[in-house]
């Protein structure tokens, strides 16, 4: 007779006891893997904050959070884009790319509506942008929640983001086969590929969580939260 461990009825003290312990051997096995996952983890990131001091990309962009800038010249002080959020505003695969291989996201300067950008980030052998990636993922914002927003290209999210909000008055995007739209903010151009849903629409809701002094408005209070999360499901399918 073939005995089974958790059967019913089954009695027999050999049975049940080689049962419980190998349940025991089990969460124990399980318990071990995951500390260990952690453990890797947790190097992982280790690894990728000294290489990212170690490329001095510390220099331009700003891993202190939350949000700390509180006038203009706080905001005048930064060479480039604070990451003190970048694991929830980007995709994993899209950001370890880029650092291999950058491109300009915004077509000016950092800080200026009237010097062009030079396309001269840069460029990190594969490894080095692997562990930096690993690094600026682990690094969060509780402001974005998870789950709330899928990439949709629906006629209503549209037309909030041409008509009813002009965000084409300040953002490069993708129409058709042309690249149409403003210059003073970062290119939407597949903005799908490079950020977080999510990131996009607690970005929009309330910009001043992540950067205090900017020209971006918000749009709480201004718009209902269905249409809000309609701009952002649009943008993010980009």
């Amino acid at each position: 007779m073939q005995f089974v461990c958790g059967t019913s009825g089954i009695k027999d003290f050999r049975f049940t006891n080689g049962c419980d312990k190998a349940g025991k051997l089990k969460k124990f096995l399980l318990f071990t893997i995951s500390i260990t996952i952690s453990s890797f983890t947790i190097a992982d990131i280790g690894a990728g904050k000294t290489q990212y001091e170690k490329s001095n990309c510390q220099a331009c962009h700003d891993t202190r959070g939350p949000a700390w800038e509180e006038s203009v010249d706080d905001q005048l002080s930064k060479k480039g884009p604070e990451l003190w959020y970048a694991g929830s505003k980007f995709n994993r695969s899209w950001l370890e790319t880029w650092l291999v291989s950058p491109s300009p996201i915004r077509p000016m300067q950092y800080n200026s509506i009237l010097e062009k950008n030079t396309g001269d980030h840069v460029a990190l052998d594969a490894a080095s942008a692997e562990a930096i990636a690993d690094y600026l993922m682990s690094l969060t914002s509780d402001a974005v929640a998870g789950g709330k927003i899928k990439p949709k290209a629906r006629a209503k999210g549209k037309l909030i983001f041409k008509k009813k909000m002009s965000c084409n008055g300040c953002h490069l995007y993708q129409d058709r086969n042309e690249v149409i739209g403003g210059l003073s903010g970062p290119s939407l151009v597949a903005a799908g590929a490079r950020l977080n849903p999510d990131w996009i629409y607690a970005y929009l809701t309330n910009p001043k969580v992540f950067k205090p002094i900017g020209r971006m408005p918000g749009l709480k209070g201004v718009m209902r939260t269905r249409d809000i999360k309609e701009v952002s499901s649009y943008i993010s399918s980009f």
